[in-house]
């Protein structure tokens, strides 16, 4: 377990009173199906912040990469169907641990975290023909390649792609930026 994973579940117990295996608990009760609907029940009926209903979501639905036994099948699963966009995946995993050797990796079912302090890119595949990438740049003007989220999420903007030649320049820029910004 990494260090800030174990920090944030040290925060979740010293915030909440509640440990991370008694959140699960609370959610497996609620019998969701979606992780959506689990962030969501957290945020307004406990007032978590969205970083510890997330943690709490993917957990309780063994979704993340620390329940996974192998990450590359998190990988694997998430371009069944959809392998015409895995090149793009590959190039852009290039292109973000060249930013700095202080970057964790951590898949998910349907996207892929790129970490420092906290996590600063979120890419996946999010339909068979658009891939997404996730950028945190607050308070960031959006414009009509960057699409603005709600500015309190963990992804506070968002750029599609759909081929490997949209992993441009400007693109690369706002990843540098978010890599950036991880810190602060």
């Amino acid at each position: 377990m990494d260090k800030a994973f174990e920090s944030m579940i040290e925060n979740l117990y010293k915030i909440t009173g509640k440990t991370l295996d008694e959140w699960i608990t609370i959610v497996k009760n609620e019998n969701f199906n979606k992780h959506g609907e689990i962030v969501k029940f957290l945020k307004e009926q406990h007032q978590l912040t969205h970083g510890y209903a997330n943690l709490i979501g993917h957990r309780s639905k063994s979704s993340d990469a620390a329940s996974a036994p192998d990450k590359d099948d998190l990988i694997a699963q998430q371009y069944k169907g959809k392998e015409a966009l895995r090149p793009i995946y590959e190039a852009l995993k290039v292109k973000v641990l060249g930013l700095g050797n202080d970057i964790e990796i951590a898949p998910k079912k349907a996207n892929v975290s790129f970490r420092r302090a906290k996590q600063f890119v979120l890419i996946g595949p999010a339909t068979k023909t658009r891939f997404e990438v996730g950028l945190f740049l607050k308070n960031f003007p959006a414009t009509e390649r960057l699409i603005a989220e709600k500015e309190d999420a963990m992804c506070t903007h968002k750029v599609n792609l759909s081929k490997i030649e949209d992993i441009d320049e400007e693109l690369l820029t706002w990843i540098t930026m978010s890599y950036s910004n991880a810190f602060k």
